[in-house]
């Protein structure tokens, strides 16, 4: 399937590739279908791109290796919809909000996108009773510009 993209222009992906978020993202609730791509080889940073809406792709990262403290629960009704069955079948993703400078670029820790490979399922949840932000900085302890 031929679709357009946000950062790559028009590629080719297989249907098994598409991940379907049955209830949409928050605040894209007609979103419903799309597909991880790499940002680049070298990159930990991946690309969430909606398969309907070219203009629509998120910037998302594992958020354990930027955290290492990262821990939540989830609730059985998102275990559910997620058909999750074994834990390894799970990523977890957070987006990332991109600013001019890499030292002021925040990851959203309140709002992580699980996604069931197994199943091709995902879903945002949002955590309520955390401590985590919405935008937490993303390089808060390295030396970056």
């Amino acid at each position: 399937m031929l679709i357009e993209t946000k950062y790559h222009g028009e590629i080719d992906i297989d249907d098994n590739e598409i991940i379907k978020f049955v209830n949409g993202i928050p605040g894209f609730n007609d979103e419903k279908k799309f597909t991880l791509l790499s940002l680049n080889k070298e990159s930990p940073f991946l690309i969430l791109q909606s398969i309907e809406t070219a203009g629509l792709g998120f910037i998302v990262v594992d958020p354990f290796v930027y955290t290492t403290d990262y821990e939540f629960d989830l609730t059985d009704s998102d275990k559910d919809v997620l058909k999750i069955s074994n834990e390894k079948d799970v990523n977890v993703l957070a987006i990332i909000t991109l600013k001019d400078s890499l030292k002021e670029s925040t990851v959203n820790l309140m709002a992580p996108v699980i996604i069931n490979h197994q199943e091709n399922l995902g879903k945002q949840i949002i955590l309520n009773n955390s401590n985590y932000s919405i935008r937490h900085r993303l390089f808060a302890n390295l030396d970056v510009k």
